[in-house]
């Protein structure tokens, strides 16, 4: 959905540092001129939009973001799956891409926006207290459920999407801006493929298979 090499979230944030930087290096002192710059670099590092090489089988569910999983426990899921399911926890340190890409091919069945605390993201209440964003996707095969939530730096939780959009595996469909975690839940039919500790990156991590 999104292409460019810098999402456009944070052109804003890129043209301001730019800015200075500029204006410091020129009215004051080049050496001055440094600490906005490397803060123009970290912020255009950050909001960075890379390419991914998705995989292709149907049965196959791609990690939501980069990052490392924090924990994979069972979980009763009473918004969208109704049902005994996995929970997925992800942390994204300021570090990690903060696009999230659609675990699956579907459609968005289920959203919800629900504004909260700003606790740090590796804590483990964050996906009841924390502002976060949920979206049930489905399809013939199954349903998921995606949830970015904030941290405490992360203020924004972005969204490209709404009820009813197509998405394809591996496609981009929002961010969480300065630190965060996204969980994603899934059926117990999936053989889940990660465990606590893994690194993993969004759209080409294959973290849990369709079973058979």
């Amino acid at each position: 959905m999104v292409k460019a090499p810098i999402v456009k979230e944070g052109y804003v944030y890129i043209s301001v540092l730019a800015f200075i930087t500029i204006v410091v290096a020129l009215t004051v002192d080049i050496c001055w001129s440094i600490i906005p710059g490397v803060l123009f670099c970290f912020v255009s590092f950050f909001f960075r939009n890379p390419n991914r090489t998705i995989p292709e089988d149907d049965r196959l569910i791609v990690s939501p973001a980069d990052g490392v999983v924090m924990g994979v426990s069972d979980v009763y899921e009473d918004q969208f799956l109704e049902e005994m399911g996995v929970r997925i926890t992800i942390f994204l340190s300021v570090f990690n891409v903060h696009i999230n890409r659609s675990p699956i091919a579907g459609e968005i069945k289920y959203q919800q926006y629900t504004c909260g605390r700003f606790r740090p993201a590796y804590k483990e209440s964050v996906g009841c207290e924390n502002e976060r964003h949920t979206v049930g996707i489905e399809n013939e095969r199954m349903r998921i459920l995606v949830t970015q939530i904030a941290g405490i730096l992360a203020r924004c939780i972005v969204s490209w999407v709404t009820l009813g959009t197509a998405l394809q595996r591996g496609e981009r469909y929002g961010m969480i801006k300065f630190g965060s975690c996204t969980e994603l839940v899934v059926p117990t039919s999936v053989e889940v493929l990660v465990k606590k500790g893994d690194k993993v990156r969004g759209g080409e991590t294959v973290i849990g298979r369709l079973r058979e």
